[in-house]
């Protein structure tokens, strides 16, 4: 295949691995979504695949859905953590890879890194998959596993798949004609994280309690009241006696801080 590809993503794990591609291949476009609204101020912030893309040079379209008349100028787009439909006429037009960060049909949907840590996974991987109508179902071009360790969260978990999913994209760039399989398994979706995920119920199991604090670190964040005062908990462990011990925190208002030091500091 070509090695002129366009790119659509939006999310920080998209604007990695357009970094990555684009030290390898002539990325004619990145088609991402447009500036959002953010913060306290509500204020138009552009998403991080675009300050990837003009730091690099290229060309960003920002539809705000997609239709026939977009050209991201290049037989075979890219899309990863893009986050709107394409449309059927438009994946009929060129050839749509798609990035997954998980082993398919493991974890199809919005939040497969996050859902499998919160699942307590031993090991999950990376997808490249041909983009089509139905979510996340398309056939297989090629998959990597990788081990999850118990201290790794999700940031990490996101740079090894950015990494491994460039060293497959290679593979199937270069070749002339890539070979698709159906997927094969059990199917599980994994869900958008709503307000509801974050909120740490400290009842459960400290290995449960300490999966979903990683699993939402370092972009998200668990939240907990601890001693009467709304926290984030960014990084916990199960403690020698078995229960959840948080390691870093952030009171509401206040910067992260140790978990010790933040004890001390409410102590009269």
């Amino acid at each position: 295949m070509s090695s002129s590809i366009a790119v659509a993503a939006t999310a920080p794990f998209g604007a990695d691995v357009l970094e990555r591609l684009a030290s390898t291949h002539e990325v004619t476009s990145v088609i991402t979504r447009p500036d959002a609204p953010a913060g306290r101020g509500r204020k138009l912030v552009p998403s991080a695949a675009k300050l990837a893309a003009e730091r690099l040079g290229i060309r960003v379209l920002e539809p705000a859905r997609l239709e026939p008349g977009v050209d991201p100028g290049a037989p075979v787009v890219v899309a990863v953590a893009y986050g709107l439909i394409v449309p059927e006429a438009l994946l009929d037009e060129r050839l749509w890879l798609n990035v997954h960060p998980s082993l398919l049909p493991r974890w199809r949907g919005a939040a497969p890194v996050e859902r499998a840590l919160m699942a307590g996974d031993p090991e999950t991987g990376v997808s490249i998959i041909k983009l089509v109508t139905e979510l996340d179902a398309g056939p297989v071009a090629a998959q990597d596993s990788f081990p999850v360790t118990a201290e790794d969260d999700a940031g990490a978990v996101f740079a090894r798949a950015a990494e491994r999913a460039v060293a497959l994209l290679e593979g199937v760039l270069d070749d002339p004609a890539p070979v698709f399989h159906e997927q094969e398994g059990d199917v599980t979706y994994a869900a958008k994280i709503g307000a509801e995920d974050r909120l740490l119920d400290l009842d459960r199991p400290a290995r449960e309690l300490v999966d979903n604090v990683r699993a939402l670190s370092p972009h998200i964040g668990a939240r907990a009241e601890l001693h009467g005062r709304g926290v984030t908990i960014w990084r916990a462990r199960v403690a020698d006696d078995g229960s959840f011990a948080p390691v870093e925190v952030q009171p509401d208002g206040g910067r992260l801080m140790a978990y010790d030091a933040w004890l001390r500091g409410l102590r009269p």
